[in-house]
C-alpha cells in the first residue's frame, strides 16, 4: 500500500462517519416530515430536497472508500494524480457535509422539526 500519514486515514474515517451520521440525520427529518405533514405540494419540495442532500452525501462517501481501497492496492505506491484526487476529495467532502448539515437544518427549522 501506497502509505499514507495516519491523519489523512483518520481524517478519511472521521468524514465517512461524519457523513454517515448526516444521513441518519437527514433520514430522521424525512421521515419526521412525513409523519407529521404528509407528502403534501407544501412538503414536496422539502423532500426532494432531502433526497438530494442524501444523494449529495452518498457520492462523497462511495468515493473516499473507493480511491482509499485503490491507494492500497497501489503497489509500490500510488501515483501523484490519485493522491492530489483523494486530497482534493477530502477538501471536497468536507465542503459538502458543511452544506449538507446547513440545509438539513434549515429544513428543520422551517418545519420546526426535531
Amino acid at each position: 500500500m501506497a502509505k499514507l500519514p495516519d491523519e489523512t486515514i483518520s481524517t478519511i474515517f472521521r468524514l465517512q462517519q461524519r457523513l454517515v451520521a448526516l444521513l441518519d440525520t437527514a433520514t430522521a427529518a424525512e421521515y419526521t416530515l412525513l409523519q407529521q405533514f404528509g407528502e403534501t405540494e407544501e412538503t414536496m419540495p422539502e423532500l426532494e430536497a432531502i433526497d438530494n442532500i442524501k444523494e449529495r452525501l452518498r457520492i462523497p462517501y462511495n468515493r473516499l472508500h473507493r480511491i482509499l481501497q485503490q491507494v492500497a492496492e497501489s503497489q509500490p505506491a500510488a501515483t501523484a494524480d490519485m493522491l492530489k484526487f483523494l486530497y482534493r476529495t477530502i477538501a471536497e467532502t468536507e465542503a459538502a457535509a458543511d452544506g449538507s448539515k446547513a440545509s438539513i437544518q434549515e429544513i428543520k427549522r422551517s418545519w420546526n422539526l426535531p
